[in-house]
């Protein structure tokens, strides 16, 4: 079978895009490499999604039941236990090649979507020294272990990097009972959410200890002590500074990678800030009929943020698409990154929504958008930092903007 759109992943990404495309008629397969859709959502036993989308607080296996629920009613074709190993370029769209317990399998379709999320940072891409005991964990897999397994990962816990899954599972190891030593943070600022913060540290008086990092584990067969350090503005160990402390488990929460080989092989253009494809308004990378959309495209701090914008791809589907006239977003150096970053000028440039972050904290700053040098946009925030992703809605289209135009996003400061 030939299908419109092939979508991989069946995450909240994959099923937004997955029931937008089906409800728009379009032949739809999803292929999921785990047993069933839902990604990280499954576990995510805590409330606060969909707060944004449908003004309640739910759980993460809520959440992803009103996307799963609609998909099946409308009828598109969903794969699990289906992992995908290849996508190549094929006359008139795209060949995926995938396997799954009966074998491997190809699939044709006009568009792929790319909903393969992301993955946390291990103790090897931080270059974490010492001995290799059990009761290492990410933040992921604790939380996968205690919310689906029911088993402990450890009595006394340190956390190392303050992201949000690693504050929320400082707080659930202490409901179930767990003694949370602290959490530490390389940086000299939190890196999850204000709100996880008051939350899940605050609320339960777990220490979060900032410029400070693990700097080597102990222990043959199971951890038995980390060791702690000081570090300096350049996140050196500061000699003298080091503390042992006794645990049984570590839980690294020290950032996400978007999920890309297979954008990587088919050739896609990666943005070396997001690690995520560079997109247009309709989330389309620089392969036409190629879209990546949520967490593979770069990490969303809300779960309706990731479905909004695979709604955006979904609407986007065609069967053909005009010749593409691409013009650049210019960013200022106190941009980490604005999403998408570029336009398609013969695609809609109306209500256009994007995402970006500072690469710093800024307080009471202005974000200024001009086209050819003519300031046409601002907004006063009363602070912008890096852990904070931020969302707006521009229009463009009566500009008559050519290939020769410049749109230009700035933060002024001390104004």
């Amino acid at each position: 079978m030939f299908y419109d759109a092939i979508i991989i992943g069946g995450g909240p990404a994959g099923l937004a895009a997955a029931l937008e495309a089906s409800k728009r008629g379009l032949a739809v397969l999803l292929l999921e490499r785990e047993d069933r859709t839902g990604g990280i959502l499954k576990q995510c036993i805590h409330d606060g999604f969909g707060i944004v989308r449908f003004r309640e607080k739910l759980s993460g296996p809520e959440y992803a039941h009103r996307f799963s629920a609609g998909l099946e009613a409308a009828g598109a074709e969903v794969r699990t236990f289906t992992f995908v190993s290849d996508i190549q370029e094929c006359d008139g769209g795209f060949l995926v090649t995938a396997s799954d317990a009966s074998g491997m399998h190809e699939f044709r379709g006009r568009n792929i979507v790319l909903a393969t999320g992301c993955r946390e940072r291990t103790r090897n891409q931080i270059l974490l020294p010492g001995t290799r005991p059990a009761g290492v964990y990410t933040a992921g897999t604790a939380q996968y272990l205690v919310n689906r397994l029911g088993l402990l990962p450890g009595k006394r816990v340190v956390i190392l990097g303050s992201g949000d899954i690693g504050l929320i599972m400082a707080r659930r190891l202490t409901l179930e009972g767990a003694e949370v030593i602290g959490v530490y943070e390389i940086k000299n600022t939190p890196s999850g959410l204000p709100r996880n913060i008051a939350q899940c540290l605050l609320d339960f008086n777990i220490p979060l200890h900032l410029c400070s990092t693990v700097t080597e584990i102990h222990g043959k067969k199971r951890i038995e002590a980390v060791t702690v350090s000081k570090v300096d503005a350049a996140g050196r160990k500061i000699p003298g500074t080091e503390e042992r402390i006794p645990c049984d488990a570590l839980i690294l929460a020290v950032g996400l990678i978007p999920e890309n080989e297979l954008g990587e092989k088919l050739g896609l253009r990666i943005d070396p800030k997001t690690k995520g494809p560079e997109v247009d308004q309709r989330m389309m990378a620089s392969i036409p009929g190629v879209f990546a959309v949520g967490n593979s495209l770069h990490v969303n701090d809300l779960v309706d943020y990731v479905s909004e914008s695979a709604e955006i791809a979904a609407r986007a589907l065609s069967r053909e698409y005009s010749e593409r006239k691409i013009l650049k977003i210019d960013l200022d150096p106190k941009f980490m990154y604005v999403v998408p970053q570029m336009l398609d000028l013969n695609a809609g440039l109306d209500e256009l929504i994007f995402y970006f972050r500072s690469n710093a904290i800024y307080e009471n700053p202005r974000l200024v958008v001009s086209v050819d040098g003519v300031d046409v946009w601002s907004r006063k925030y009363m602070i912008l930092q890096p852990p904070l992703m931020e969302r707006i809605k521009l229009s463009f289209g009566k500009f008559g903007l050519n290939e020769n135009s410049k749109i230009s996003f700035r933060i002024e400061v001390g104004s």
